[in-house]
C-alpha cells in the first residue's frame, strides 16, 4: 500500500473518545468536545502544542450513552484512527466546549494504556503499515492479480463508485470535484472514503473500522454502496421527472483525503427548495414595502438564494425576510367617524369619565376633518381599578381599530422596546414590531399599560428606548434594531396608563398628553355596580337577576364600609364574594323565605327580609344546612345582615368624631397613587427641654413642615394666646413636642400637611379641641401664607367618603373645585385660605382665639 506508505504516527498518541460517528482514514469530520478528559486533552495537546506530531491524536470510538457517563474510564475500542486537528474551535455557549475539525489518517490498535487522567494515552501500533507486510505487497497484487478474489472486489467497487457518481448531475461543482478524485485515488482508499460519504450508520462505520484487512474491507464497504445506488433507483421511480432530479439526492457528508489532496463535500441534503424561495420573493415585492425596505428586503433575499440551507445563518435570514413580508406596511383599517355613535358606545361602556371621553371624541372629530391626522399620545394618570385599561379597549372599539396591549410594568431592558440587533444568538424584535406584526394593521390602538413602572439595569432604560416611540415627530421613522429600517408608527394611536407621574422621566412625560383619572364619587360607584359589576358577576357565577337582587342601598353599604378606595376593584370582589355564597344556596336548594311569606320588594333594605330570614326561633342564614328544599322561585334580596353574614363585620366605619375628643387632633386630606385618603395628626406635650419628636415614617419635606409649624406658632404665641404647661409665653419653654401620624408603617411625604400639623399643634398649646367634621389640605411658609396643592379632586373625594362637611383649601386651589361633580360640592362647606389666620378660624367653632375661656391644662390633663 504505496499510498500510506509514507505515513508515521507516534508510537504514543493521547485518545479522544468520541460518541457523535466515526472517523474513517482519509475522511474529516467535526467533532464536539465537553466532556472534562477531552476538554484537558485538548487544552494540553492541541492549544499548546507547536510542532505537527503534536496535532495527531487517536481517535477512539465510544459506544456507551453520552448521558450516561461517568468518571470512570470506559471500556476502549481497541481499533481506531490516528487524525490530524485541522482546526480547534471553542465557545462558551451553551456551555464551554470546543468543536475539532479532525482529518482521518490511518488505522492503530492498542495495545497498552499507559495512563487515565488527565487525559488518557495509550501505546499504539500502526495498522496500515503492518497491513502492508501482511498482504505481501497488497497493492500489487490489487494490480497485477486482477483476476483474483482482491481484483475483483476492487473493480466491482470502482464500478459502482462511478454508478453512483452518474446518478448525480456533473454541472454541481462538489460532484464533479468527487468524480475527478475517484479518477486519481488509488483504489484501496475508497472503501473509508466512500463509507464516510455515504448514508450509512454508526454501528456500519464501525465494522469498516474493524476491517483491518483491504479483502475484509471491500466486502463491508460493498453492500453499503450497492444498498445507496438501489435507494437512489426506488427514489428517482416514486418522484415526478424534473431537469434537476438527479442534483442533491445523496446526503454526503464533510470528507477528505489524505494526504495530498485533502478535500470537503458540502451536505447536499433534500431537494433544494427554489420553488420557496420564488414563492418568498413574491411576497416580499407584494408587501408594498417603502422603497429603503425594499431594498434591504431584496438584498437578504439575494443572499438568501446562495446560501447552503446547512449553515445557521441561513434560518436567521429567512426569519428575518418572513418578518419583513408579514408586517403591516400598508395595510390599515378605515376609522368610525360617526360621533353620535361613538359617544353612544362610550358611554354605554362606561359612566362617568367625562374629561377622557370628551378627548376621544375631539379626536374623532378632527379626524373626520383632517384625514392625515398623527396619532396623539395620550397618557391616563389615575388610582388602580377605575378603567383606564378597559377605557383604552372602548376607544379601540369606537373607533373600529385592532387592539394591542404592552405590559411595561417590570421591564428593565431596551431590547424590549428597540428589539436586539441579528448579530447577537436569539435575537428578536422589540415589543413594537411584534405587536404590529400581531394586529397586521399599520394603525391599531396600542395600549402601553404602567408606564410608571419601567425599571433600569444595566442592560438599558426602556424609558429612554420610549422617547422615540412616544414622539410624534420622530415615530414616523422609528427603526427596531432587529429591522434596522424605518417603519412608520405617525399612524398609531398612543395610549399610556399609570398611577403617578412622579417616576416617569420628565422626557418621556413631556411627550403625552396627561389625563387626570381621578377615583369615583359614591353615587358614581353605584352607578358602575349596577350597570357593570353586578350583571358581569352574575354572569360569572351563572346566576340571574331572578335569583339574586341587590338593593342600591346594601350597594352603599357595601361601598361606604366594607371597601375604601378610588376605583372599583375591591367593590368587584365583594360582589364575587356575594355571588358565591347565593350560588352556595341556590345549589343546595334552601329556602330564602318562609313559604307563606309575601315575595320581597327588592327595593326594602330592612332587616326582616332577605337571604338572612327572621324567624320565631332564630334566624337562617347562609351557612344552614337544614329543610332541604327546592332552589327559591322568588329572588334572593340583599340587606344589612346578609351582608354581615357574607362579608363579616364592616371594615371602616366612620370613626372621626370618635378621635377628636382631646385637644391635639386634626384631620388632614393626603394624596396617594391609589387615590385620595384622610390623615390624622396627633400631638402631645411633657415637661421636657423643648425638643420635637416626630413619628409614622416621615419624609424630609413633611418634617421641614413640622419644623415650620412649630416656628410659625411660637413666633405667634402672644397674639393666639398660646401657652407651655408652666403658662409661659413660649409654647416650647421646658415642654416636648411629640407629633405623630398614624399608620406608621406607611411612608408619609409632601408639603400638603402644614396646614393640618399647624391646626394640631394649635389645638393643643390652646386646649381647644378641633371641629370633628373638618379636613383640611395646604402648604405653609414661614410668614403663615397657605400654598396651593395637588390632587384636589382626589382629596376631597376622600372627605366625602369619610362624612366630613367642611374642607379648608388654598385659595389659589378654588380653580380644581370645577372638577368635583355638582351634587358633592353641595354636600361640602369649602373653606378657602389664604393664610393660616383664616385656617384657624375656619377650624374651630368660635373662630380662634375664641372669646370664651378655653379648657384648664388640669381638665386636658385629667383627659389624658
Amino acid at each position: 500500500m504505496t499510498s500510506n506508505s509514507g505515513i508515521r504516527i507516534p508510537s504514543r498518541l493521547p485518545l479522544l473518545l468520541t460518541h457523535e460517528g466515526v472517523l474513517l482514514p482519509g475522511s474529516t469530520m467535526r467533532i464536539s468536545v465537553d466532556t472534562a478528559r477531552n476538554m484537558q486533552l485538548v487544552k494540553s495537546r492541541l492549544l499548546k502544542g507547536t510542532s505537527l506530531k503534536s496535532t495527531i491524536i487517536g481517535v477512539i470510538p465510544n459506544t456507551r450513552d453520552p448521558e450516561h457517563d461517568t468518571d470512570d474510564l470506559p471500556t476502549l475500542h481497541r481499533i481506531g484512527t490516528a487524525g490530524l486537528a485541522v482546526q480547534v474551535v471553542g465557545s462558551n455557549w451553551p456551555k464551554p466546549h470546543y468543536t475539532l475539525l479532525i482529518t482521518g489518517l490511518c488505522r492503530f490498535r492498542v495495545t497498552q494504556l499507559l495512563k487515565e487522567r488527565p487525559f488518557p494515552v495509550g501505546e499504539v501500533e500502526q495498522l496500515d503499515n503492518l497491513e502492508q507486510y501482511a498482504s505481501a505487497d497488497a497493492a500489487d497484487a490489487v494490480a497485477a492479480d486482477a483476476g483474483g478474489e482482491l481484483g475483483e472486489l476492487s473493480q466491482r467497487f470502482y464500478q459502482a463508485a462511478v454508478q453512483l457518481l452518474s446518478m448525480l448531475d456533473m454541472s454541481v461543482p462538489v460532484v464533479a470535484k468527487l468524480r475527478r478524485l475517484l479518477d486519481s485515488l488509488p483504489k484501496e482508499t475508497l472503501p473509508d472514503i466512500l463509507a464516510a460519504m455515504i448514508r450509512t450508520s454508526n454501528k456500519e462505520k464501525l465494522q469498516v473500522l474493524d476491517a483491518v484487512g483491504l479483502e475484509e474491507r471491500f466486502k463491508k464497504t460493498l453492500p453499503l454502496l450497492t444498498r445507496q445506488i438501489e435507494g437512489l433507483k426506488l427514489l428517482q421511480k416514486t418522484r415526478k421527472p424534473r431537469p434537476d432530479d438527479d442534483k442533491k439526492v445523496l446526503a454526503v457528508r464533510r470528507g477528505g483525503v489524505f494526504p495530498g489532496r485533502p478535500f470537503s463535500l458540502e451536505e447536499d441534503g433534500e431537494e433544494e427548495d427554489g420553488d420557496d424561495t420564488a414563492l418568498l420573493e413574491r411576497k416580499v415585492r407584494a408587501a408594498n414595502m417603502p422603497e429603503p425596505a425594499l431594498r434591504v428586503c431584496l438584498k437578504e433575499l439575494k443572499r438568501l438564494k446562495k446560501m447552503p440551507q446547512s449553515m445557521p445563518e441561513y434560518a436567521l435570514t429567512r426569519n428575518y425576510v418572513e418578518l419583513m413580508v408579514e408586517l403591516p406596511w400598508s395595510k390599515s383599517t378605515t376609522d368610525c367617524l360617526d360621533i353620535r355613535a361613538a359617544r353612544v358606545l362610550l358611554d354605554s361602556d362606561h359612566y362617568a369619565m367625562e374629561k377622557l371621553k370628551r378627548r376621544v371624541l375631539e379626536y374623532l372629530a378632527v379626524r373626520q376633518l383632517k384625514r392625515a391626522l398623527k396619532g396623539p399620545i395620550l397618557c391616563f394618570v389615575g388610582p388602580p381599578g377605575v378603567g383606564k385599561t378597559s377605557v383604552g379597549r372602548s376607544i379601540a372599539r369606537t373607533l373600529g381599530r385592532e387592539f394591542h396591549r404592552i405590559a411595561l410594568g417590570g421591564v428593565c431592558d431596551q431590547s424590549d422596546i428597540r428589539g436586539h440587533r441579528r448579530t447577537y444568538v436569539g435575537s428578536m424584535p422589540g415589543r413594537i414590531i411584534n405587536g404590529l406584526k400581531t394586529v397586521g394593521v399599520n394603525n391599531p390602538v396600542f395600549l402601553l399599560d404602567e408606564v410608571d413602572k419601567l425599571g433600569k439595569s444595566l442592560q438599558g432604560d426602556p424609558a429612554a428606548a420610549l422617547l422615540e416611540v412616544l414622539d410624534p415627530e420622530q415615530n414616523h421613522s422609528f427603526t427596531d434594531h432587529y429591522l434596522n429600517v424605518a417603519f412608520d408608527l405617525s399612524q398609531v394611536l398612543f395610549i399610556a396608563t399609570a398611577n403617578t407621574t412622579a417616576t416617569i422621566p420628565p422626557a418621556l412625560l413631556d411627550r403625552m398628553e396627561v389625563l387626570q383619572v381621578p377615583g369615583y364619587t359614591q353615587e358614581e360607584k353605584v352607578e358602575i355596580a349596577h350597570r357593570h359589576l353586578i350583571p358581569h358577576q352574575l354572569e360569572q357565577h351563572g346566576l340571574s337577576p331572578q335569583q339574586l337582587q341587590i338593593p342600591q342601598d346594601s350597594t352603599k353599604d357595601i361601598i361606604s364600609r366594607y371597601t375604601r378606595e378610588a376605583g372599583v376593584r375591591s367593590l368587584e370582589r365583594k360582589f364575587g364574594a356575594i355571588c358565591r355564597a347565593v350560588a352556595v344556596k341556590v345549589a343546595e336548594g334552601h329556602k330564602a323565605a318562609k313559604p307563606d311569606a309575601l315575595p320581597p320588594d327588592p327595593s326594602h333594605t330592612g332587616g326582616e327580609v332577605g337571604v338572612h330570614e327572621q324567624e320565631a326561633g332564630g334566624a337562617e342564614t347562609l351557612g344552614d344546612s337544614a329543610d332541604l328544599a327546592l332552589p327559591p322561585e322568588m329572588p334572593i334580596v340583599l340587606d344589612r345582615h346578609a351582608l354581615k353574614d357574607i362579608l363579616g363585620p364592616p371594615l371602616f366605619e366612620m370613626e372621626v368624631s370618635e378621635r377628636l375628643t382631646l385637644p391635639g387632633v386634626a384631620v388632614g386630606l393626603a394624596w396617594t397613587p391609589l387615590g385620595g385618603e384622610i390623615m390624622f395628626v396627633e400631638a402631645s406635650r411633657m415637661e421636657g427641654e423643648g425638643q420635637l419628636t416626630l413619628t409614622g415614617q416621615l419624609g424630609d419635606v413633611m418634617k421641614e413642615s413640622a419644623q415650620l409649624a412649630i416656628s410659625w406658632l411660637r413666633s405667634n404665641a402672644k397674639t393666639y394666646q398660646l401657652t407651655n404647661l408652666a403658662g409661659g409665653a413660649d409654647p416650647l419653654e421646658g415642654t416636648d413636642i411629640h407629633l405623630h401620624f398614624p399608620a406608621g408603617a406607611v411612608t408619609k411625604d409632601g408639603p400638603s400637611a402644614g396646614v393640618t400639623m399647624v391646626t394640631c399643634l394649635a389645638s393643643l398649646f390652646s386646649g381647644r379641641l378641633v371641629r370633628s367634621d373638618v379636613a383640611m389640605t395646604g402648604e405653609i411658609t414661614l410668614r403663615g401664607l397657605v400654598l396651593p396643592v395637588g390632587g384636589i379632586k382626589d382629596k376631597v373625594l376622600a372627605a366625602h367618603r369619610a362624612g366630613l362637611k367642611r374642607v379648608i383649601l388654598p385659595k389659589r386651589n378654588e380653580k380644581d373645585l370645577e372638577e368635583i361633580p355638582p351634587h358633592i360640592r353641595a354636600q361640602l362647606d369649602f373653606v378657602s385660605a389664604h393664610s393660616l389666620d383664616e385656617v384657624l378660624n375656619a377650624a374651630f367653632d368660635g373662630g380662634f382665639p375664641a372669646a370664651q375661656e378655653p379648657f384648664t391644662h388640669p381638665q386636658i390633663l385629667s383627659k389624658l
